[in-house]
């Protein structure tokens, strides 16, 4: 089946990567980031400004520039459809994971890649988290806010160490960023976590702080289930499934 040589194909390339990242042969290319997945929380309206749209593309674009796949909310409209055409018509994975209830709702043409469907909201955000090396927020609404605040509360609390973007385009996010701000200041929020947040106005420039971003926050807890979600970087996919 297409979906298992895609698969198989994105595996192979990734085997060479050490767990904290690295340089892996691809198709006979050089891998051009550390990263071999990388989540793309956005949502499912274009928004008023064609600036987002143009964002959501751009990204994928830049993805595909990097040798990186996606991993994303699973719907074909609005931002994640356009991201994630973008990542494909570019030749790398995409993975879309989406609960089934939601799937007449976000899913109303053909989709994307690998369709990963889930029971509920809670799997989906949880499955995205362990198939992803990095995140990145395109403008979105609650959904993703949700997604986003719950991956950073994830990494505040030492469940994971993956680096988390803001894609902040035209300013979409400063009222977020002020607000954290106001939080730091208020005594809420660690200064050394208010660094777990990287910020840029362009896809491009993100890409490059979330690749020389080296982990400094540390809490010091011990999960009992380290192996639900990887800390470090995402574990290789299993070849041939497509639904869970």
């Amino acid at each position: 089946m297409a979906v298992e040589a895609a698969v198989e194909k994105s595996a192979a390339g990734a085997a060479a990567v050490a767990s904290g990242g690295g340089v892996a042969p691809e198709s006979g290319a050089e891998r051009r980031s550390r990263f071999r997945r990388i989540c793309v929380y956005c949502g499912s309206a274009k928004g008023r400004k064609a600036s987002y749209q143009d964002a959501a593309i751009e990204l994928g674009k830049e993805l595909v520039e990097r040798g990186i796949d996606l991993v994303y909310g699973g719907g074909s409209i609005g931002l994640m459809g356009l991201v994630s055409h973008a990542v494909h018509d570019g030749g790398r994975h995409v993975i879309g994971v989406i609960p089934k209830s939601l799937m007449p709702r976000e899913v109303t043409g053909e989709p994307v890649g690998e369709v990963r469907a889930v029971s509920g909201m809670h799997e989906r955000k949880a499955e995205m988290v362990r198939f992803a090396d990095a995140f990145i927020a395109l403008p979105g609404g609650y959904g993703t806010l949700d997604e986003l605040l719950e991956v950073l509360t994830w990494a505040q609390l030492g469940i994971h160490n993956k680096p988390i973007g803001l894609l902040n385009v035209d300013g979409f996010y400063n009222c977020l960023l002020s607000f954290i701000d106001m939080a730091v200041r208020e005594g809420f929020i660690k200064e050394d976590a208010r660094r777990l947040v990287i910020s840029a106005p362009t896809a491009k420039e993100l890409m490059l702080k979330l690749e020389e971003h080296v982990p400094e926050y540390e809490i010091g807890l011990v999960w009992e289930d380290p192996g639900q979600i990887p800390h470090g970087f995402a574990q290789e996919l299993e070849p041939g499934i497509v639904s869970s």
